[in-house]
C-alpha cells in the first residue's frame, strides 16, 4: 500500500459458481493493478483456485464471515449485486465519524429503467447501517452508466495476439482450413441442429468447461466428430486464457456477464446467452441490449434472429448465417465507441473520490 493507496472492501456472494465471482475478481485485480489496495470477501472462494490460480498482486481474499470487521482505514466499500454486508461490519461503518463510501454495485444492463438508478443515493433510514448512505453503480454501455470493465491495455494486447501460435501452444491447433468457434453456453434445446449447421464447414469448436460439454458430448458422440466438425473439450481455464480463448475465435456462444464483456473485447461475431428467468425478464434484458448495439451500428440480418434463437426455448432451426463480415464490421463500429469511453474501474475510483 503506497501512500496514494484507497483502500477498498469488495463483498461478493457466488451465484451461480463462476459469474459473480468472475466479475469481482476481475474488478479486485484492476483496482489493485492501478495502486489500490483491495479485499475481496467472498462466501465461496473455490472459483477463485480456477479462474485466478496465482491470485494478484494487491488482492488479499478473505472468506465471508459474520464477524469481519473494516479495516481502521477502509476507505470504500462495494457490495456486489445487492449482497449486503455483514450487519456487524455496517453497524461498525455507521459507527465511524467519516464511514467510508458505500456503494452497490448492480449486474450489467441496457435497459433504460435500470440506466435510470445509476448514481442514486438510498439514505439507510433503520438497521445497523442507520445515518448511511448507499450509493447505487450501474455498469452499462453508454457515458453515463457505470462503464464496462475493461484492463489498461486489453485492447493493445488484442491486437498483437497471434492465435495460431497460442493454439498451438495450449496443444488445441487447428487445420489451416478451420475456422474457430467457441460455445460457453448453458443448455439449448436445439444445440444438436446447431452442431449440424457448423458441420457445414471444416470447423474446430472449442468448449470451456461447462454445460455445454455434456451437451457436445452427447450430440456427437465419444469420437466428438461430426462431418466436418471436430470438437475438443476444454479444462478449466483462467480468465487470461479465457480471453485468448475468444480472441481466437471466428465466432462464439457466450453466457453471463463477465463472458459478454469479454466478447465484446474480442471483436469477433457472438451470441450472448443469458440465463433464462421465468417472468420472460432476460428476453427484455437482451432487446435492450441489441437496440442499444443498434443504436450504435445497425444490425446485419440475421443477428438478431440468432440472438433470439439461442435465448429460445424451443429446439427449432436455426436461423440462417449472417453475413460474417458484416456482424463483425458493426461489431467493431460499436466496439470502438465504447472504447472511447471511459472504463468501469476508473469510473468506480471516481465516483468513490467524489462521494468520499
Amino acid at each position: 500500500m503506497t501512500m496514494s493507496s484507497v483502500r477498498w472492501d469488495l463483498f461478493c456472494r457466488v451465484i451461480d459458481n463462476l459469474g459473480d465471482a468472475g466479475v469481482c475478481w476481475r474488478l479486485a485485480a484492476d483496482l489493485a493493478a492501478r495502486g489500490e489496495a483491495v479485499r475481496l470477501v467472498i462466501d465461496d472462494p473455490a472459483p477463485l483456485v480456477r479462474i485466478a490460480p496465482d491470485g494478484a498482486a494487491g488482492v488479499e481474499v478473505l472468506r465471508w464471515r459474520d464477524d469481519v470487521a473494516p479495516p481502521s482505514d477502509i476507505q470504500v466499500v462495494v457490495e456486489a449485486f445487492a449482497c449486503d454486508p455483514p450487519p456487524r461490519y455496517v453497524a461498525q461503518m455507521a459507527g465511524r465519524g467519516q464511514p467510508p463510501c458505500w456503494i452497490n454495485l448492480e449486474y450489467l444492463s441496457a435497459e433504460t429503467h435500470a440506466l435510470r438508478s445509476h448514481g442514486l443515493p438510498s439514505p439507510q433510514f433503520e438497521g445497523p447501517g442507520r445515518g448511511l448512505t448507499k450509493w447505487w453503480v450501474q455498469p452499462g454501455f453508454t457515458s453515463d452508466s457505470g462503464g464496462l470493465l475493461r484492463e489498461p491495455g486489453l485492447l493493445g494486447a488484442r491486437e498483437a495476439f497471434e492465435r495460431d501460435a497460442w493454439l498451438q501452444a495450449m496443444g488445441w491447433p487447428r487445420a489451416r482450413d478451420e475456422r474457430v468457434a467457441v460455445l460457453f453456453s448453458y443448455a439449448h434445446a436445439g444445440i444438436a441442429r446447431w452442431l449440424s449447421t457448423l458441420a457445414s464447414r471444416p470447423t474446430l469448436l472449442l468448449v470451456p468447461q461447462g454445460p455445454a460439454q455434456a451437451l457436445v458430448r452427447r450430440a456427437l458422440g465419444p469420437h466428438l466428430r461430426l462431418r466436418t466438425l471436430r470438437a475438443l473439450l476444454l479444462p478449466w481455464l483462467t480468465q487470461a486464457q479465457f480471453d485468448r480463448l475468444l480472441w481466437s475465435a471466428d465466432s462464439s456462444v457466450v453466457r453471463g456477464e463477465d463472458s459478454l464483456v469479454r466478447a465484446l473485447w474480442a471483436g469477433a461475431p457472438f451470441v450472448w446467452q443469458l440465463y433464462p428467468q421465468r417472468d420472460g425478464a432476460h428476453r427484455r434484458k437482451l432487446q435492450a441490449f441489441l437496440e442499444r448495439w443498434a443504436a450504435e451500428a445497425p444490425l446485419p440480418p440475421g443477428v438478431a434472429e440468432w440472438f433470439a434463437w439461442w435465448n429460445a426455448d424451443a429446439a427449432a432451426a436455426p436461423p440462417r448465417w449472417p453475413d460474417a463480415a458484416a456482424w463483425r464490421a458493426a461489431l467493431s463500429r460499436w466496439r470502438e465507441a465504447l472504447a472511447e469511453q471511459s472504463d468501469l474501474t476508473s469510473r468506480l475510483i471516481g465516483f468513490a473520490l467524489a462521494k468520499r
